[in-house]
């Protein structure tokens, strides 16, 4: 899923724990937070193409023309710089330090981080299920450069 639905669901699904917001914490800074960490957790993508492949190209590629992060985000990476199973798992050890973090600022952070995250997560799983397809072709056609 690209940023700017997850930008859309993060906005939706920060509404109510916004206004659920103890006083310690404004809402406005709780709906923004959910907002910024549901698009920024995909900064990891960079993390995982660069210990794939062994340089930063993506991130070159995206300071060539930062255009790209905006409007043209399939031209990021490439078939096999990054696969399903390792974008999910960074998503998951993102949110594990995250909310650890988070839970010595206040404990209802940690609430948004873990609400926040999780919506990405099941945001990008039911992205995937649309495109399993072009994923599969790809695998094997980056199976059979490798024979």
């Amino acid at each position: 899923m690209y940023s700017r639905n997850h930008a859309l669901v993060s906005a939706a699904v920060g509404v109510p724990i916004a206004l659920g917001a103890p006083e310690s914490l404004h809402p406005l800074f709780v709906w923004a937070y959910v907002v910024v960490l549901g698009v920024l957790i995909d900064v990891d993508h960079f993390v995982i193409a660069r210990i794939n492949l062994g340089d930063w190209r993506n991130v070159r590629r995206c300071l060539r023309r930062p255009s790209r992060v905006f409007v043209d985000q399939r031209s990021i990476f490439e078939p096999g710089d990054l696969w399903r199973d390792q974008r999910l798992f960074s998503h998951m050890l993102v949110l594990a330090g995250v909310a650890a973090v988070t839970w010595f600022v206040d404990p209802y952070l940690t609430f948004a981080t873990v609400v926040s995250i999780y919506v990405h997560v099941v945001a990008d799983l039911y992205a995937d299920m649309g495109s399993r397809k072009e994923y599969v072709r790809n695998a094997n056609e980056l199976m059979e450069e490798v024979r």
